[in-house]
């Protein structure tokens, strides 16, 4: 029996775990209820006691409950940003590179991908390793979300008409300084030489999420062609049980943000016009799902040695 302790389980990542693992075969779940989530004691006992701990918490949190843990045989899930480009740390996006699964079933400290670069990545990542795109290219990044992506403040915010926040808008663009926590993230796992531009946004629906990718082929380097970079990402994922690929001859015309809500899946899609030498490659996902909750529970699996898929929504 596996002990799992989610600190923050009563935010919006946390619930989505604490569902996946509710018929979750082998595992007692450890949350700390009323009073008792603010007892440091008892937080500190929960943080050592368990096998596997997951952290939903906003980042000092994350790192403050880290540095709490001495029992050298916990092993924990970080779903924030504290530790995604941090030294000691694996990369929780088993799909990532050759190898990546193994490492995370391996580690002690596993830090879950955010959303956005998990489409980002999906797509970007093939690519660079295949050498198609250069490290030094410069990248662009489209994304929108649904708004629970910004939890229980994003939330009020568009459906509490009693909250000082309260909005009616209902497409709204963010990150103008250039400087999103995401990009550091995106740029280091995707062996990228600079930044990319990344242009977020969030949208009047709950959850979902579409991350885009445009190229510009004839520049470069060989001018591959919509097909050539069609091919390398369905051979990255030809055996992977939560991502498909898209055929050329899909049929989309359009795309819906919500394609995969309520699932842990990942989708990519590859469109483009051979004789202008332009592609958009995109990334459809659940953001509570494969972005956050679905990932955890994955990667969860994987350090307990656990069917990969179980608990998921496929």
């Amino acid at each position: 029996m596996t002990t799992v302790f989610i600190d923050g389980a009563a935010g919006t990542t946390g619930l989505e775990i604490r569902e996946r693992l509710a018929g979750h075969a082998g595992l007692t779940l450890v949350a700390l209820e009323g009073d008792k989530r603010k007892d440091p004691k008892a937080r500190r006992e929960a943080l050592n006691d368990a096998d596997v701990v997951i952290l939903c918490l906003p980042d000092d949190a994350a790192r403050e409950a880290v540095a709490l843990i001495d029992n050298p045989k916990v092993k924990v899930i970080d779903a924030s940003t504290a530790h995604r480009t941090a030294a000691g740390w694996t990369y929780g996006f088993a799909e990532l590179d050759p190898g990546q699964r193994a490492a995370i079933a391996a580690s002690k400290r596993v830090s879950n991908p955010g959303c956005y670069p998990t489409g980002f990545l999906a797509l970007m990542r093939p690519l660079t390793r295949a050498g198609l795109i250069p490290e030094g290219f410069p990248v662009t990044v489209n994304a929108v979300s649904g708004y629970s992506g910004g939890g229980k403040a994003m939330i009020a915010e568009f459906e509490d008409e009693a909250s000082p926040h309260f909005s009616t808008e209902v497409f709204r663009t963010y990150g103008l300084t250039l400087q999103h926590k995401h990009v550091g993230e995106m740029q280091i796992h995707a062996h990228l030489t600079h930044p990319p531009i990344f242009a977020p946004s969030v949208g009047r629906f709950y959850r979902g999420m579409l991350v885009e990718t445009p190229l510009n082929l004839w520049a470069l380097k060989g001018h591959p062609s919509v097909h050539d970079v069609h091919q390398v990402l369905a051979k990255a994922y030809c055996r992977e049980p939560l991502v498909e690929v898209a055929s050329l001859e899909d049929g989309h015309t359009s795309l819906d943000a919500e394609i995969l809500k309520g699932s842990d899946r990942l989708k990519l899609f590859v469109f483009g016009n051979e004789q202008r030498g332009q592609a958009r490659l995109i990334a459809a996902l659940d953001n509570l799902g494969k972005g956050a909750g679905g990932a955890a529970v994955q990667n969860l699996n994987l350090l307990t040695g656990r069917p990969e898929t179980e608990g998921l929504v496929l």
